[in-house]
């Protein structure tokens, strides 16, 4: 039911902020009349130094309340104290009363976090009763509001990737603004068809290599106008070495404009050195030929393509690919992520279809060019007469055409759902047309089968809709790295 659904997001979230990235984030017990019985399940820990912890709470009508505390061990900790009396009504306006936990000996600050947890959480209790039987009331009229919604397979699908979460969370209120706080781009709409293909050619000169040096082998993979080759270079001064490569070019049909997307969009990461990244080393750009872009061969190919396969062979493999590697992969992402943000470069287009993999299961990030022909399902025009990611991309980036690292931080929560689903397509039953409404209802992409709740909570933490509180790619990179050993130690 959506109930069950909001509260079990929203702990999942809180669970995240405080474990794993260290955030502020904020615990509803109660909210809107509905009691989060995912909450008074979830035990929160208090530092030993903190000696107060402070509640907020208001009723809309009057409410009455008795207040009452309980301490399994006065060893640890005194009977805690508060400014409110014992018994009154519930505050009409929002109030933020302390908790106070009387001092206490070197031994009793060992144990403070567990006995101010249950002081707490018996305070609540007590409201909570209080509420229920109003509470009861609201609960059936939001199920029966699931239950129509259900048709429209967003609250009880009947499949896994047709489940959608409602993020009911204090983010949904918040209207959409630029990230203040990360390095912000907007861009303009068919911005690159304003780039003519002499000026692309251009830019790209001072790589430029002779024809001859390259050999084209297989053909990797193939759209309607563009190619990715296995090629061979020959070094320039010595004919005897040779190189493996990845070889980007057009078909004879492509035209111009085509051309010159697939030369600009792969200079988004020249010049970038990075271990998890695969900018271009070289293009041919000689007259009469087709233009070609070189990049550095990792031989399992695409990211997308190779977890496709790895689907398919996984039921017959006793050496499938595991959970513990595909997080390993999600950590170089992420490296390669942060490395781009500290840098200010800003992606827009991250996702499995736009990573590579080698034997060794290196990942590396590469540009887009070709994404959009070799990949046609994951692009969709909303009527500008551009083809945009769009179930990959945040809210302000659909609705203003706004991009930074944050947005980033987004497309990087749907490319770890796409590993933890071997490279299935996110939202893949909702119109693109619809995408921006259903973000910004508080509606999300469900957890993967077999998906460890604590990984699943990173995703959700990347698509806040304020960019704002979404965690900045070191975070994720330490929050994976610490899941990433925990996992290493039960195998």
């Amino acid at each position: 039911m959506v109930n069950d659904f909001d509260c079990n997001f929203r702990c999942l979230i809180l669970f995240s902020l405080f474990f794993f990235l260290g955030l502020d984030a904020e615990l509803y017990y109660v909210r809107n009349d509905l009691i989060s019985h995912y909450a008074l399940s979830f035990n929160l820990l208090v530092p030993s130094e903190t000696n107060f912890l402070h509640f907020t709470w208001h009723a809309k009508s009057k409410v009455e309340y008795k207040l009452g505390f309980q301490v399994d061990n006065f060893v640890a900790m005194d009977m805690p104290q508060v400014n409110i009396s014992a018994q009154g009504e519930v505050p009409r306006t929002l109030s933020d009363d302390p908790v106070h936990a009387a001092p206490t000996t070197s031994t009793r600050v060992f144990y403070i976090s567990v006995g101010v947890c249950c002081a707490v959480i018996f305070l609540v209790a007590i409201i909570l009763a209080v509420l229920h039987l109003h509470s009861m009331k609201r609960i059936e009229l939001d199920d029966s509001i699931s239950a129509s919604s259900s048709s429209q397979g967003l609250s009880q699908p009947s499949t896994q990737t047709t489940q959608y979460l409602r993020a009911d969370t204090p983010n949904n209120a918040t209207p959409i603004t630029s990230s203040s706080g990360y390095p912000t781009l907007r861009i303009e709409k068919n911005d690159l068809r304003s780039v003519t293909l002499l000026e692309a050619k251009a830019k790209v000169k001072d790589i430029a290599i002779s024809r001859e040096r390259i050999t084209l082998k297989d053909v990797l993979q193939e759209g309607t106008f563009g190619r990715i080759f296995h090629g061979i270079l020959v070094d320039e001064k010595d004919p005897n070495k040779e190189k493996q490569a990845f070889v980007k070019t057009v078909k004879d049909q492509a035209s111009e404009i085509q051309v010159t997307m697939m030369l600009t969009e792969s200079c988004k990461l020249r010049g970038l050195h990075h271990r998890n990244l695969l900018p271009i080393t070289h293009v041919c750009i000689e007259e009469g030929e087709k233009p070609m872009v070189i990049l550095p061969y990792m031989n399992w190919g695409n990211l997308k393509l190779f977890l496709r396969q790895c689907k398919l062979v996984e039921a017959n493999n006793p050496q499938a690919i595991s959970q513990q590697d595909l997080v390993h992969m999600a950590i170089q992402i992420a490296c390669g992520m942060s490395y781009l943000a500290r840098r200010e470069v800003i992606h827009k287009d991250l996702a499995a279809r736009n990573c590579v993999i080698d034997d060794t299961l290196q990942v590396k990030i590469t540009d887009n060019a070709l994404s959009r022909d070799l990949f046609p399902m994951d692009y969709h025009c909303l009527g500008d007469n551009e083809n945009r990611p769009v179930r990959w991309m945040a809210l302000e980036s659909l609705v203003n055409n706004e991009f930074s690292s944050a947005s980033d931080v987004w497309a990087f929560g749907v490319t770890l759902w796409e590993l933890m689903t071997l490279g299935q397509t996110p939202y893949v039953d909702i119109d693109p047309f619809e995408m921006a409404a259903y973000l910004k209802d508080g509606y999300r992409i469900a957890q993967p089968i077999n998906c460890p709740d604590e990984l699943f909570a990173v995703m959700a933490c990347c698509w806040a809709l304020d960019p704002e509180e979404r965690p900045k790619f070191q975070q994720l990179v330490q929050c994976l790295t610490e899941f990433h050993a925990a996992l290493g130690a039960y195998v």
